[in-house]
């Protein structure tokens, strides 16, 4: 029985749809681990401990001293570093960002310090010193007006800092049952506030701005214009500020795939992918993902391209990149005969290879077949040796 084009169109909006957002419901986490002397060290235990509901996920560092978890559930963790059994280093609660990988570095050298903090508040005033009857009256006022600034720039800090984590927490709200209820207009507020005080002009404040921004937008669809135009100035002036932080190109570029300027999105991402080329493929599926929500299913094909160029084993990648492709399949008017267009088949076949017990086997199974294909049943498993086969059937 032959399906008619627009229902296989339909069937594959549905299909990248569902992908769309089971992407958008997980984070990521990595960073580097290096000993005392800046070298990385191999088969560290990095263990992810989630606060605001149960949950413990583990991962070893690899042979570059680079780690990372971007199946993470959205949620607050805390992060441990151990070396041969020791703690080496602990952060604070930290809430994961969607389509952010965020960077968490680790390192022996730092073990014995408090990791630090964001906008922290000055140390306090010295005590005022008892009046010198040997100072005269100007040396005294001097004085006086020195201390009366040096607690004026306290109180500043303070409240930068208070308006900071004000911020956080809003971010990291839960109700009752633990579960994440981020109030970002309130994160918005703070956020702002802080960057409008003195020495709240931080990369990691407009960074923690930009993204109260593009949630909120989310949440806000008759004011996501504004919302997502005012995220990509502070991302703007977070990258100003550390250049140097591919995560910052990488959101950067998500909002203005929402804001369909493609052609600018593609740039940052390029300068994310050369800052961090392991993380390449995961910045264009993501891109990939926000232009097929925004129903901008042409450009999204070159986005999912891009991811497997990039990561020649991004499973994922291939069956969305394969889906984008069913859409351009063309039928034939007299026969009613479908015909995929070059490289359909074989990306969701290499799908069904890289991830055999993957959620979307079956869909991939059931358009090859519409297609005319043939579905490959034997396969290598990835992650086995190369001898090593295994068969599974239709």
């Amino acid at each position: 029985m032959q399906i008619k084009m627009r229902n296989l169109a339909v069937l594959a909006a549905c299909f990248l749809g569902f992908g769309a957002a089971a992407c958008a419901q997980v984070s990521g986490i990595e960073g580097m681990v290096k000993d005392a002397d800046g070298k990385p060290i191999v088969g560290a235990i990095i263990k992810f401990d989630r606060q605001d509901i149960k949950g413990t996920y583990t991962v070893k560092s690899d042979k570059k001293g680079h780690y990372g978890h971007y199946g993470l559930p959205l949620g607050n963790y805390i992060i441990t570093c151990t070396v041969d059994g020791k703690v080496i280093d602990k952060t604070p609660s930290l809430r994961s960002r969607l389509g952010d990988p965020m960077q968490v570095p680790f390192n022996v050298r730092k073990a014995a310090a408090p990791r630090p903090q964001a906008a922290q508040a000055a140390a306090p005033p010295p005590p005022p010193p008892e009046k010198d009857r040997s100072l005269s009256k100007e040396q005294r006022e001097a004085m006086e007006k020195q201390i009366k600034e040096r607690e004026a720039q306290i109180a500043k800090n303070k409240a930068l800092n208070e308006a900071f984590q004000a911020g956080k927490a809003a971010v990291a709200k839960t109700d009752a049952q633990g579960k994440p209820t981020p109030d970002w207009g309130a994160a918005v507020e703070n956020f702002k506030k802080a960057s409008q005080m003195e020495g709240g002009d931080q990369s990691v404040i407009w960074a923690n701005l930009a993204d109260a921004y593009s949630n909120d937008a989310k949440e806000k669809p008759t004011e996501a214009n504004a919302l997502r135009q005012s995220a990509a100035e502070a991302y703007k002036k977070a990258i100003e500020k550390k250049p140097d932080d591919a995560s910052l190109y990488n959101n950067y570029a998500l909002v203005l795939g929402y804001q369909k300027n493609v052609p600018e999105a593609q740039t940052n991402l390029e300068k994310a992918a050369q800052l961090d080329p392991p993380g390449a493929g995961r910045y264009y599926y993501n891109l990939g993902a926000v232009l097929v929500n925004t129903n901008q299913n042409d450009a999204a094909c070159p986005a999912f391209k891009k991811a497997i160029d990039a990561d020649a084993a991004y499973a994922d990648a291939y069956y969305q990149y394969g889906i984008c492709l069913v859409s351009q399949a063309n039928t034939d008017a007299k026969t009613g005969k479908i015909t995929a267009v070059p490289g359909t088949i074989e990306a969701l076949q290499k799908y069904i290879d890289l991830k055999p017990d993957g959620a979307n086997v079956e869909s991939a199974k059931a358009m090859i077949t519409t297609l005319g294909g043939t579905v490959t049943t034997t396969f290598q498993n990835p992650s086995a040796t190369k001898s090593s086969k295994k068969k599974k059937g239709n």
